[in-house]
């Protein structure tokens, strides 16, 4: 079990350990320690809350005193982050990101050169080195620091080179909500420089609004605005840009599940489809019953855009993600990717004629219902017997057309309630049963999960 690394990075609360401006100076010098240990070259990108400053100044101080250049982005996807990693030939990236956490919240992430995760071998050994004083290498071997904010154009050429060559989108009005978050000023270029009128909302970040009743985790407002301008669709990414939900002409929202399925069909049928398409184990039974039907292999593996990536390199899938909108094309880029995932069901729209609506029509999705139960503590649902025999209960009403759910979120102090199933007052009714009996066993739980 790590100590600090989750499934995401680090993560946590502005000013409370671990994210601290001293946690994040010796973070910086133990991974200098293990991604560049006879010195190299990082790139630092960050989205738009107001503590990235001083988690930038600490990374940037920690890296520099360890030998190690640094090169400061500022603002950019997390996705842009692993691109431009590679891009520029480092030894690796540093994202200052809590993707979609409210601006109380800030996390660290990293990227190795090739612009991938780390590996839980290279967490682990980073996380030995935390209590090692900082390094400061002598006067001469000290990194230096420079800028390189209008690198991101880069990064946003090779978001439109990832559409079918001489295809544009012109022709399309598109709402584009970004959370006023990281993706506030490539998304909109994007789009319209190939050809899109866009309607820009959460595009106006002032450090404390990124997530704030905006993006992919509140579509509220972009539901309205959408049928509101006379749009063809919205876009919704998340505060760092990785995720994905969009929504279609009649303001309905088109979730991660429902644009995998899109994806998959329309590689299908190209003949271009490789491997089996991979989930998770929280992903719509509908999603795995609309890929039956058009023969296509579903595999589910554990939350966490990681796992499927894991899971997708182990079958030889190229396709993959979650219902939140994380959703991998692995034949387009090496990570989640929320504007490139846009972009190819925009490139499927414009090929076919065909709306959200109709594109989606063949995934009939079953009820669902997902509560968050917060805790003080983090622990494991399945190991408490009053959770297990009302979770079991429940169950047994779907007589096998339904499915539950339990675990403990790596990424916030929540224990994640999921029930779905084919009769959506028996899904809502079992979730509040179990919510309420986590909650109770919250109270006592001693088991800690990883």
């Amino acid at each position: 079990m790590n100590r600090y690394f989750g499934t995401d990075g680090v993560r946590g609360r502005v000013g409370q350990a671990p994210m601290t401006v001293d946690f994040a100076l010796r973070l910086a010098s133990a991974a200098a320690r293990v991604l560049a240990p006879g010195g190299g070259r990082v790139l630092i990108g960050k989205d738009t809350r107001v503590s990235g400053y001083m988690f930038e100044s600490a990374l940037e101080a920690g890296f520099v005193a360890a030998g190690v250049d640094v090169m400061l982005i500022g603002p950019l996807p997390t996705p842009g982050i692993a691109y431009m990693t590679q891009r520029l030939e480092c030894s690796f990236g540093v994202v200052i990101s809590a993707s979609h956490n409210a601006y109380q919240d800030n996390g660290i992430k990293f990227f190795d050169a090739s612009g991938s995760k780390l590996s839980d071998d290279a967490e682990k050994e980073i996380e030995c080195l935390l209590d090692l004083p900082v390094v400061t290498q002598e006067s001469q071997h000290l990194g230096k620091a420079i800028r390189i904010d209008r690198s991101r154009t880069q990064y946003q050429q090779f978001c439109a080179s990832t559409i079918p060559p001489g295809m544009d989108l012109k022709g399309f009005k598109i709402v584009i909500d970004c959370a006023n978050g990281a993706g506030y000023k490539v998304a909109p270029r994007v789009l319209a420089d190939l050809g899109a009128e866009i309607v820009p909302i959460g595009c106006s970040p002032n450090g404390r609004n990124i997530n704030d009743g905006c993006g992919s985790t509140a579509p509220e407002l972009l539901q309205l605005t959408v049928p509101g301008v006379r749009a063809q669709l919205g876009v919704a990414l998340d505060g760092d840009g990785d995720r994905l939900v969009m929504v279609d002409e009649l303001g309905r929202c088109v979730d991660g599940d429902q644009l995998i399925y899109i994806l998959a069909k329309a590689a299908r049928d190209r003949g271009q489809l490789k491997g089996p398409v991979v989930g998770t184990v929280m992903s719509n039974l509908g999603l795995e019953h609309g890929l039956a039907a058009l023969g296509i292999d579903f595999r589910r593996a554990q939350v966490g855009d990681r796992y499927v990536l894991a899971m997708l390199n182990e079958v030889g899938g190229t396709l993959g993600g979650e219902t939140s909108g994380h959703i991998l094309c692995l034949d387009k880029t090496t990570t989640g990717d929320g504007l490139i995932a846009a972009l190819q069901v925009l490139s499927v729209m414009k090929q076919t004629g065909a709306g959200l609506a109709e594109l989606s029509a063949g995934m009939r999705k079953y009820p669902q219902v997902l509560l968050n139960v917060r805790v003080t503590k983090r622990f494991d649902p399945l190991q408490e017997p009053s959770v297990v025999k009302v979770a079991t209960e429940v169950e047994r009403r779907f007589e096998g057309r339904g499915r539950i759910v339990l675990r403990a979120s790596g990424t916030e102090p929540v224990i994640r309630v999921m029930v779905e199933g084919y009769d959506a007052s028996l899904v809502k009714q079992g979730a509040r049963e179990i919510a309420s009996v986590v909650e109770a066993a919250a109270a006592t739980a001693k088991d800690p999960v990883s």
